[in-house]
C-alpha cells in the first residue's frame, strides 16, 4: 500500500489565513494528503501568503527561495503559494520563480484538489478568479477528528470600505457574508468535535448581513443563535469597522453571556484631517462617542485597536492628536504600524512621509500602547477571571488558557485539564502574560 502524501502549509498573515489553512488541508485530505510540520518530508509545499504587511510578496519569494534545494533534489515535489499575495501576484510568482507548480487565490481554495492534480501530473496550475460558486459548500464534507477548545470560524469575506492604504478589496473582493444555516452548521460541527469557544472571522465582521430563509440575518442575530448551541460557551467576532457597530450588537455585550467581553475596533488615526484622507468615512469624536455607548452596555469591556503612523501627509499635529485619542480610549491591547505604501491603493501615489520620521513616531506611540497594555494587566491581579485552558505551558504540570479578556493565564495544577473553564484568582502580571492560582 502506498504510503500517503504528506502537506506541509506555511500560514502567514491573520486569522482567517490560519482558518482557509485548515479548510485547505481538509479539502487535500480528500486526495490522500496529510499534513506534516517538515517541508522536507512534503510531497506538496503551500505557502498561504498575506499581502498587508510591507514586502509582503519579497518576503515570499525570499521564502520559496529556501525551496530550491528541496526542488533540485526531489523534482515530484510541488510547491503552491495560495491567498492575497498569490490574487495580486498572479502569473508573475511564477515569471519569477519557475519552480513553483501552482498559485490559487483565497476565492478558489475549494479547486485544490483539481489544482493539484494537475500539478501533479507536470502542468502549471493557476487560478485568480472570482468564482461564482460559494467555496465553503464546495468544502469537504463533515470533519470528524477532535480538536482544541478553540476555532476559527469565517461568516464574512471582502470588504466594501476601501480605505486608501488597503488591498482587501482587491485580493479578497467585495462582502460576502455566508448564510446563517452554513455558519451553524459549521459551529455545530465544531462543537461536536471539542469547540467550547468560536471566534468568527470577517475582513469586516460586523458587516455580517448572511441571507437567512426570514430575512437577513446582522451579526448581533447570528450571534444570538450560536449562543444557543449546547456545549458552546464563548463567542468572540473580529475585525470589526466603526461605521458597522450597530445598536443592537452593541447590546449583544450587554445581554448575550457567551459573548466575550473584547472587541478589537481599528481606528487607525485620531486626526480628522487624516481619517478622511484614508476614507474612513468617521471622524475621532464618532469613534470616542462610540466607545462611549460600548463601554455604557459592557463596562468591563477590555479594547484592543489598529493605528497607522506616517500615513501620507501626517503632521506632528496630526500624529498628536493621534495620541490624545490613545490617551482618552485607553486601550488594553493595540497593534501599531508603521504605513508602507501597496501597489494599486490610492494612498501609494501620495507623498510618503520620511521613514525616519515614520519610526520616531510609532515608537512613541509604542511606548503609550505598551504602558496601557501594562496597566490593564496589572489591574488584573488580585481580581478572579474565568480561563478556558487550551495547552499544556512550558513547564511541568502548568497549563496556558485565555481569560475572558483575551489574555493569557498561565497556572500550575495538576488538576486542569485542556478543555475545562475553571475560575481563576490572578497572581502576577508579566508583559504578555498573567499567572494565576485556580480557585
Amino acid at each position: 500500500m502506498r504510503d500517503a502524501k504528506k502537506l506541509f502549509i506555511r500560514t502567514y498573515g491573520c486569522q482567517m489565513n490560519v482558518y482557509d489553512s485548515e479548510r485547505m488541508a481538509e479539502a487535500l485530505a480528500e486526495s490522500g494528503y496529510v499534513t506534516t510540520d517538515s517541508p522536507e518530508d512534503a510531497d506538496l509545499i503551500l505557502l498561504n501568503t498575506c499581502h498587508i504587511r510591507e514586502k509582503a510578496a519579497e518576503k515570499i519569494y525570499s521564502e520559496l527561495g529556501r525551496y530550491k534545494g528541496l526542488k533540485a533534489a526531489r523534482p515530484d515535489l510541488r510547491i503552491g503559494v495560495a491567498g492575497c499575495v498569490a490574487q495580486a501576484e498572479g502569473e508573475e510568482i511564477m515569471r519569477r520563480q519557475p519552480m513553483v507548480d501552482l498559485v490559487v487565490g483565497p476565492q478558489s481554495y475549494h479547486r485544490l484538489p483539481e489544482l493539484t492534480a494537475r500539478a501533479e501530473s507536470g502542468g502549471k496550475a493557476i487560478d485568480t478568479d472570482f468564482p461564482e460558486e460559494d467555496k465553503f459548500e464546495k468544502l469537504a464534507g463533515p470533519r470528524r477528528a477532535r480538536r482544541g477548545p478553540t476555532a476559527f470560524l469565517t461568516v464574512q469575506e471582502g470588504c466594501d470600505k476601501f480605505c486608501a492604504f488597503c488591498v482587501v478589496p482587491y485580493t479578497r473582493g467585495m462582502e460576502v457574508s455566508r448564510p446563517p444555516a452554513q455558519v451553524m452548521a459549521e459551529a455545530r460541527e465544531l462543537v461536536e468535535r471539542g469547540v467550547r469557544e468560536i471566534t468568527l472571522l470577517g475582513q469586516n465582521v460586523n458587516a455580517y448581513h448572511g441571507a437567512g430563509e426570514d430575512g437577513d440575518w446582522p451579526l448581533a442575530r447570528l450571534i444570538g443563535e450560536l449562543a444557543k448551541i449546547d456545549g458552546l460557551e464563548r463567542i468572540r467576532f473580529t475585525t470589526s469597522h466603526p461605521n458597522d457597530m450597530d445598536d443592537g450588537l452593541i447590546a449583544a455585550f450587554a445581554e448575550c453571556e457567551k459573548l466575550m467581553p473584547y472587541l478589537h475596533l481599528p481606528v487607525q488615526s485620531g486626526s480628522d484631517r487624516i481619517l478622511k484622507a484614508m476614507n474612513r468615512r468617521h471622524t475621532a469624536a464618532d469613534y470616542v462617542a462610540l466607545i462611549g455607548r460600548i463601554r455604557a452596555a459592557r463596562p468591563d469591556i477590555l479594547l484592543s485597536g489598529d493605528f497607522i503612523v506616517g500615513f501620507p501627509g501626517e503632521t506632528e499635529e496630526d500624529f498628536a492628536r493621534t495620541m490624545a485619542l490613545v490617551e482618552e480610549v485607553n486601550y488594553g491591547q493595540a497593534y501599531s504600524f508603521k504605513y508602507s505604501p501597496r501597489p494599486g491603493t490610492p494612498a501609494a501615489e501620495r507623498d510618503q512621509v520620511e521613514e525616519a520620521v515614520k519610526s520616531e513616531r510609532l515608537a512613541r506611540l509604542q511606548e503609550l500602547l505598551d504602558a496601557q497594555q501594562q496597566a490593564a494587566q496589572k489591574a488584573m491581579v488580585g481580581r478572579e477571571v474565568s480561563v478556558l485552558f487550551e495547552k499544556p505551558g512550558r513547564m511541568a504540570g502548568q497549563m496556558v488558557g485565555k481569560s475572558q479578556y483575551l489574555h493569557a493565564v498561565h497556572v500550575t495544577d495538576p488538576s486542569v485539564r485542556a478543555g475545562e473553564i475553571r475560575a481563576v484568582r490572578i497572581t502576577a502580571s508579566a508583559p504578555n502574560s498573567l499567572a494565576g492560582e485556580v480557585i
